[in-house]
């Protein structure tokens, strides 16, 4: 890994992405708004434009809760911890201006993504709360058994591709899509993704129904908005993570943010139109339907570069 000039790059991302995620709330709010013929907040200012500010400051100056009995080191550090390793995975964003080169992305990607069950975990724990100690042990169970779907998938993109470089994988894709040749592992890495990022149909963690919130039951104010800025970041990271591997076309240009966008407006289509799973029934999922499909991909191209 080198360092090429252009790091003032990744402070530009970094605002970017705290704009993104604002805006990618009011999509929610009105697609939810459409889809369900509901009437939301979402009129203030210009086409709701200032509706995701409005939203900030309101939960900013909301009261915090201090708990009596927990960690109170663990519990405030965990939101910040979160947020922390979804904006470290931004770093993997393939500048063509200079940056970080990684020439292990993908092993990265995998190592920072499985970070991501710790700061729910300890925020379940340090709340001293059984509703968010039972949230954060389904979210880490969830997230864990997608991992390993999600890493199978990658390994045989790997395979195929000969490299760990995210640029090597863009490269591949100039003559054909790896969606059209990784097709299934497409459509499972896509749900997948839907359960690695606690969303509806796989909201779990923060089942209101049955969890009273889930993992963040105690968490109100910048506790509350740092976790929500974080689910939100990763699931625009996971759109553009996988319009690079699958749909890229060999280049990072400006469709390919389009193309990430439209991955993003899945996202809370599917939040729109889908029930919440069943617990077991998600688990059932994981380990019997899509990991030994994975798998057996898996060895089917490694049968086949040999």
């Amino acid at each position: 890994m080198e360092f090429s000039k252009g790091g003032l790059s990744y402070l530009v991302l970094l605002l970017l992405v705290m704009v993104g995620v604002a805006f990618v709330t009011l999509m929610e709010q009105k697609i939810l708004a459409g889809a369900q013929i509901r009437v939301g907040p979402n009129y203030v200012g210009f086409w709701g434009l200032l509706q995701p500010f409005s939203d900030a400051v309101k939960l900013f100056m909301k009261e915090s809760v201090s708990l009596w009995v927990s960690n109170n080191i663990v519990y405030y550090m965990s939101p910040i911890l979160s947020l922390g390793v979804v904006l470290v995975l931004w770093c993997l964003v393939p500048f063509s201006e200079g940056g970080l080169i990684y020439s292990f992305g993908i092993m990265f990607f995998i190592c920072i993504s499985s970070l991501g069950v710790y700061p729910i975990l300890s925020s379940g724990w340090s709340s001293n709360c059984k509703y968010s100690m039972l949230g954060s042990l389904r979210a880490v169970a969830q997230m864990v058994s997608y991992e390993v779907s999600l890493a199978m998938i990658l390994l045989s993109l790997v395979w195929v591709s000969g490299s760990f470089s995210l640029k090597v994988v863009m490269v591949d894709q100039v003559y054909m899509y790896n969606g059209f040749f990784f097709f299934p592992l497409g459509l499972i890495w896509l749900v997948s993704s839907l359960a690695e990022t606690n969303r509806t149909p796989y909201d779990f963690a923060e089942g209101e129904s049955e969890l009273v919130s889930g993992f963040n039951t105690e968490y109100s104010s910048g506790g509350f908005t740092l976790i929500f800025i974080a689910e939100y970041a990763s699931i625009l990271f996971m759109s553009l993570f996988f319009c690079v591997m699958f749909v890229s076309g060999g280049y990072y240009d400006f469709t390919l943010m389009l193309k990430a966008m439209v991955i993003a407006y899945w996202f809370v289509w599917v939040r729109a139109t889908l029930p919440r799973y069943r617990y077991d029934k998600l688990m059932y999922l994981a380990w019997k339907s899509f990991l030994p499909i994975t798998l057996g991909f898996f060895m089917f191209y490694l049968g086949v570069g040999l």
